[in-house]
């Protein structure tokens, strides 16, 4: 899958944004795919959406310390803030064939800019409540556990 550029991005270790397969159908719409271990480094465990969300809604608030996943908004606008304690940067989702590709723990926000914006998630593993931090304070303690290490 193609990597696709925001300076920005390029400061925080773990996070790519990437292009979307996308085939174009005149007349028909477009049809946006990836595959998992493929377009992805991981095998796809679960799929989830976030949708009925008004815009000016913040959700997220966490971070996960093993999981990975492929962020992407097939519509609407989200704008995500992803932060690694040393570096914050903020990526709009506003296109189906965008999406970011998070490989380490990162805290995110994700702010609706547009009402009914979806938000779909491709993970690495299944729901394990034990890999989510919940608490930036703890978070940072975790980050600051791992760089020592």
């Amino acid at each position: 899958m193609q990597k696709i550029g925001e300076d920005s991005i390029n400061d925080i270790d773990g996070v790519s944004l990437i292009k979307i397969h996308q085939v174009l159908t005149q007349g028909k719409g477009n049809l946006q795919f990836f595959e998992g271990m493929r377009d992805i480094p991981f095998e796809i465990k679960r799929i989830y959406y976030i949708s009925n969300v008004k815009a000016g809604i913040w959700r997220g608030a966490h971070a996960h310390k093993t999981l990975k996943q492929l962020l992407f908004c097939p519509y609407g606008k989200i704008v995500v803030n992803l932060n690694n304690i040393a570096k914050e940067i903020s990526i709009t989702l506003d296109s189906p064939d965008k999406g970011i590709l998070i490989e380490k723990p990162l805290w995110r926000d994700m702010f609706w800019k547009i009402d009914n914006s979806i938000l779909c998630v491709a993970a690495s593993d299944y729901y394990f409540v034990e890999d989510y931090i919940r608490e930036y304070s703890i978070f940072k303690q975790y980050i600051e556990q791992l760089q020592s290490q």
